[in-house]
């Protein structure tokens, strides 16, 4: 039998109603899409997968994700839309238009009190390397690294001051208990 999961106080076994069912993706809401993009694709090598535009109400909604090498996205924006919202790890930035003409406009991060939203993550094949390039690209940390109790964690700051934690995976073997 193959491993099911941990089990806690609270947990339950998955019934045929949820078969199939996965995360799709993680929204966003982000001040000035030029800067979020230009963050999420140069930083991270995402790609934006889709773009859809509510006129009516005057906000757009991003997708972006970074596609295995040799993944076909559909060309056709209709194909493309399905595919997106099929796939796994996308991350949806969400701009209401104007936003970025407010001056001093922010949204809540979720780490400032009251906590709520903590962070989205990205596991990399080289944290050092990772680091350096968040140096090279101005990155604003939270934590390196050889910071703080939890070695081998890295959290930086996005342009609209989400936290995103960077981990490579193989050196956390023995985290927790």
């Amino acid at each position: 039998m193959s491993f099911q999961g941990e089990q806690y106080p609270g947990v339950q076994a998955p019934t045929a109603d949820s078969e199939g069912f996965r995360l799709n993706h993680t929204m966003l809401r982000i001040k000035d899409p030029e800067k979020a993009l230009t963050f999420y694709t140069r930083v991270f090598g995402m790609r934006v997968l889709r773009r859809l535009d509510f006129e009516e109400m005057q906000f757009s909604l991003y997708f972006l994700a970074r596609p295995e090498a040799g993944e076909d996205m559909p060309e056709d924006a209709g194909e493309r839309t399905v595919w997106t919202f099929s796939q796994r790890g996308v991350l949806e930035l969400t701009h209401n238009w104007g936003t970025e003409e407010k001056e001093g406009f922010a949204y809540h991060d979720g780490n400032a009190e009251p906590q709520g939203f903590g962070h989205i993550c990205f596991s990399v094949p080289d944290l050092d390397a990772a680091e350096a390039w968040f140096d090279a690209n101005d990155v604003a940390f939270v934590k390196r690294a050889d910071q703080g109790k939890m070695k081998d964690v890295v959290f930086v700051k996005d342009v609209d001051g989400y936290w995103i934690e960077v981990i490579q995976a193989d050196r956390l073997g023995q985290m927790g208990d």
